[in-house]
């Protein structure tokens, strides 16, 4: 889904593609590791663009102070690990105690929500927000109905998929393809710093950026149409997201990774129906993943409802279990959480049922379900998956193992997050 806000331009240094290449060598440079939980400082940041320093597999001890878990977090049962593996959407710039999110979450154990500024089905700018102020009150009263932290997700990508925009009295920010362009390193960690500034003033844990779709197709009607990426070269690609992932760092929040294993190629939009990039997709795709993930910078990766004969002929990305647990995890070495795109989007819903769709995710590897209630608006949407998930362990076909292995990985990042 995407809601479109003007975005301000500003002054900043090109590279030319042969000063890029000059400073980065003919290969992906080694990425600058910034492992466990500990912020960047503030001296971190780039004053020009130089080579990252030698990749370290060292792990600093943490800066951040853990989240002290409840008593229920050492010993949860099944019901509570299965309300983490849920992200759910709702309508409200302000909720109290009878509100469906607070039910879900005080009685569900709802471990993740998403906040929009535009509500697709009704075609309406008022969702989730208003204003800064209205925005931290909100998720300070998401965070009081919950016995453990939260993850508040957003998509802030910049530019025109940013929903905490100008409209609404936020900073201005600029798009992907805008830092790609520009190619300073400085530039796009400035810019990201003060977005991640934005999120960590209102509460906001979890951003859904940034998005390392290679701009294969310029005219992709779902990226490169709404400026979401930064290149299609991969290299140029890797070292933005890393700034852009440092930066965020710094300020206490944590980063998605989208959209696996790749969604720069397509042809069509997954928000409608089936996209199927078997003739476009190549593994050059899957290059930025592979270099963050072995820098330790993939907080979390956020999969694509991309149908693709040569990884699965039968299930998408996201209901695949060669894509996920073999592809992602087994061969580029990802541990951390894998968070579904919308399950409620055309790809998944016009061709999958309700049990089908969330037993293939949950096989497939997925940790997070998704279901940000904005292409249909479902209330129970979190009651229903829950007893779908509690059926299907009861019934043997997903394992309890299986369950806690996603609730261990949900557990580590929130540790990660202010």
């Amino acid at each position: 889904m995407t809601y479109l806000n003007s975005s301000k331009e500003f002054l900043a240094r090109s590279l030319s593609r042969r000063e890029f290449l000059r400073l980065v060598g003919p290969g992906l440079p080694a990425l600058a590791l910034l492992a466990g939980c500990g912020p960047l400082s503030s001296s971190s940041a780039p004053s020009e663009i130089t080579p990252f320093p030698t990749l370290s597999l060292a792990t600093p001890s943490p800066t951040v102070t853990p989240l002290l878990p409840s008593e229920e977090m050492l010993t949860p049962d099944l019901e509570f690990k299965i309300g983490q593996m849920l992200m759910v959407g709702f309508r409200g710039l302000a909720i109290d105690g009878e509100h469906f999110i607070a039910q879900d979450i005080r009685e569900r154990h709802l471990g993740g929500v998403v906040l929009f500024s535009y509500d697709v089905p009704t075609r309406q700018p008022v969702r989730n927000i208003e204003s800064p102020a209205q925005v931290k009150t909100l998720i300070a009263s998401l965070q009081s109905f919950s016995a453990t932290p939260l993850l508040v997700a957003v998509d802030q990508e910049g530019g025109l998929i940013s929903r905490l925009n100008e409209q609404y009295g936020f900073p201005a920010t600029v798009s992907h393809q805008y830092l790609g362009e520009v190619n300073n390193l400085a530039t796009t960690y400035q810019q990201a710093t003060a977005m991640a500034q934005t999120l960590a003033g209102v509460g906001v844990n979890l951003n859904l950026a940034p998005v390392v779709d290679l701009c294969i197709n310029p005219a992709n009607p779902i990226i490169a149409k709404y400026e979401r990426c930064f290149s299609a070269d991969p290299a140029i690609v890797t070292v933005h997201a890393c700034q852009f992932i440092q930066a965020h760092h710094a300020q206490g929040v944590r980063c998605t990774l989208k959209h696996f294993p790749g969604h720069g190629s397509s042809r069509e939009d997954s928000h409608r129906g089936l996209v199927d990039v078997t003739e476009t997709w190549s593994r050059v795709e899957l290059q930025p993943y592979a270099q963050l993930i072995k820098a330790s910078l993939a907080d979390a990766m956020m999969t694509a409802h991309v149908f693709n004969t040569n990884l699965d002929p039968e299930y998408p990305a996201t209901l695949s279990r060669a894509a996920i647990t073999g592809l992602l995890r087994q061969e580029l070495g990802y541990e951390g959480v894998v968070i579904s795109d919308d399950m409620q989007m055309g790809a998944i819903v016009n061709y999958y049922g309700f049990e089908t769709a969330i037993e293939q995710a949950l096989g497939a590897g997925v940790d997070v379900l998704a279901f940000a209630n904005n292409s249909v608006y479902e209330e129970d949407v979190a009651s229903r998956a829950m007893a779908v998930i509690k059926g299907l362990v009861q019934a043997g076909a997903i394992s309890a193992s299986r369950i806690d292995e996603s609730y261990q990985r949900i557990q580590r990042l929130k540790r990660c997050c202010k």
